[in-house]
């Protein structure tokens, strides 16, 4: 029984190890490389547009491109609009009035940097910007040019205690007058895309707008300071609906077809470490879809097609998230965009867990305290589990020269042997498998908490205290995962020794394997191992204590 004690431990040991590993390797493996190509053009590939297929940033077209259609020329050198919020710094091209550069206020670039993180820019080092626009027979969007708006100013401000902050932008030709224009809220990442098309001609207008992210296959930026041996996260494609809440779709599957959804409250994004830009109709519904073309990735939907009779205006709008994952923000935007931040199968016990990080942070403001603390709670609700499982180990400690006397007495004969071995542990009331009970129960705690603090965006840069700055990031000098092996092997002492010498060789080398795995590991993550294993060994300190009394006094009853 003591070898299969034993073996369960360091199976169950093992095996938090190997999956904490897979979970690393799941979806990650086909993360798409770096990409070095110079910048192409933004505005329009080189294809002819057709209803069977795109042209450049142009989405597939339900209607056929008229003659007549409205088209304009691409412009070396627009000028942008610049765009400034207590949220944002946000660059608009007046050429398809796209995004181009979104660069997010409350989040700094790297730990340590003055300057804030940019999620959308283009450049040539990456491609990632939130394209609208109007397709179909009368569309202004085309494969040979996009629209060139008109604006009244080159930079608005929103003021200190404005509310919202409106940004127009207009097309005129033959009598129809387009109005696009973004609308920032004031403490809010959504912004609203509105197209207004007044139709003051004779004839009737016909289009369909469109909304999509294009994204090329660099890397994902928010990695760039968790260290060179990090693991990347999800990088890629996502969409959700009502019905069908949150999807992946990995770049190397945007020309599959997979995506064909039609839904008017869904919602298409482009997922990254911490951050997630994401596309959602309003008032109309969307035709999703996604493409390749060359370097780039497109994911977005189309609306159905609109009539604008003479004399009479027609309303189109989009919400455009390009922020944090905060669960809070994501659940009001669409249904399922706060799945975004991925805890994975672990996910209902992971959501327990940060509720109850999230209140503790709100009562002592500090993330690594707050650890500790949850680390506290859940070693408390265990507690009843674990004192069974010491109390059990204390005595197979104490009774441990009895058996090695019964090993002496009847090593020839196993089966004597086992007898003597159960009859010693119902007289003691000891339960050898009683041992693998915290390792079994923290395993998925622990597991769930890793995705707590690799996912949630609450925690990046977030400080402890002296050395360690980032506690989603590996501690830097390694302190925390040294002090967890020194902890695990100094509980080992408290247990009791396996009488086989192989497996006690193994047991002494478990600390340094962990020791290993450790180091790269997320701060908090390792902090708490290493409270979990402080609680434990003072818990199992006291009962071992306690056992070795109630030994004592037996002894003494027995000589009287």
């Amino acid at each position: 029984m003591q070898k299969i004690f034993r073996v369960m431990i360091i199976i169950a040991m093992l095996i938090t190890a190997y999956l904490l590993i897979l979970a690393w390797r799941d979806d990650y493996a086909d993360a798409p490389a770096v990409d070095t190509a110079p910048e192409t053009a933004t505005s329009v590939g080189a294809d002819i547009p057709s209803t069977s297929g795109a042209a450049g940033d142009i989405p597939v077209q339900t209607l056929p491109v008229s003659n007549g259609a409205v088209t304009a020329t691409p412009v070396a050198d627009a000028g942008l609009i610049t765009v400034t919020t207590d949220r944002y710094d946000i660059k608009i091209n007046p050429v398809g009035g796209d995004i181009v550069y979104a660069a997010l206020k409350q989040y700094d670039a790297t730990l340590d940097s003055d300057k804030p993180f940019v999620l959308l820019e283009n450049n040539s080092n990456r491609v990632y910007v939130a394209q609208s626009g109007l397709i179909g027979q009368n569309g202004i969007d085309t494969a040979e040019g996009r629209a060139k708006y008109s604006h009244s100013a080159n930079n608005y401000v929103m003021e200190k205690g404005q509310q919202t902050l409106s940004v127009p932008l207009t097309y005129k030709k033959d009598g129809v007058t387009i109005t696009k224009t973004f609308t920032f809220t004031h403490d809010k990442y959504p912004i609203d895309i509105s197209y207004q098309i007044q139709n003051a001609s004779t004839a009737a207008w016909q289009g369909q707008m469109f909304a999509q992210l294009k994204r090329d296959d660099s890397k994902d930026p928010g990695m760039s300071d968790k260290g060179a041996l990090s693991m990347a996260t999800y990088l890629g494609g996502a969409w959700g609906t009502p019905d069908d809440p949150y999807n992946k779709l990995k770049f190397g599957k945007f020309n599959d077809g997979e995506l064909t959804t039609t839904s008017d409250k869904g919602w298409v994004g482009i997922v990254q470490h911490y951050f997630v830009s994401a596309w959602t109709p309003e008032n109309f519904t969307g035709k999703f879809f996604s493409r390749e073309t060359g370097d780039d990735y497109f994911i977005g939907f189309n609306s159905q097609p609109v009539n604008v009779a003479p004399n009479k205006q027609v309303t189109l709008n989009a919400t455009l998230y390009a922020g944090p994952k905060v669960q809070s923000e994501l659940k009001d935007v669409a249904v399922g965009l706060n799945q975004t931040v991925d805890y994975g199968l672990l996910w209902p016990i992971s959501k327990v867990l940060f509720a109850i990080l999230d209140g503790i942070h709100k009562v002592i403001g500090n993330w690594g305290w707050s650890i500790i603390l949850l680390t506290i709670l859940v070693k408390l609700a265990l507690m009843w589990f674990s004192n069974k499982s010491y109390y059990s180990m204390a005595k197979m400690r104490a009774i441990a020269p009895r058996l090695a006397a019964l090993k002496e007495e009847h090593g020839d004969d196993r089966m004597k042997m086992s007898q003597e071995m159960m009859a010693m542990y119902k007289e003691e009331k000891v339960n050898p498998m009683a041992g693998c009970l915290p390792i079994l129960m923290q395993m998925p705690i622990f597991l769930a908490l890793y995705w707590v603090l690799v996912e949630s965006v609450e925690l990046r840069h977030a400080p402890w205290i002296l050395w360690i700055q980032d506690l989603s990031a590996m501690d830097p000098w390694f302190i925390l995962p040294l002090l967890m092996g020194a902890s695990m092997f100094i509980q080992q002492q408290l247990n009791p020794q396996p009488a086989d010498p192989m497996q006690a060789k193994v047991m002494k080398f478990l600390p340094i394997i962990f020791t290993a795995f450790m180091l790269f590991f997320p701060a908090g993550l390792v902090l708490y191992w290493t409270v979990n294993n402080l609680f434990s060994m003072t818990h199992q300190y006291i009962v071992n204590k306690k056992v070795e009394e109630e030994q004592k006094l037996r002894t003494v009853k027995v000589l009287d």
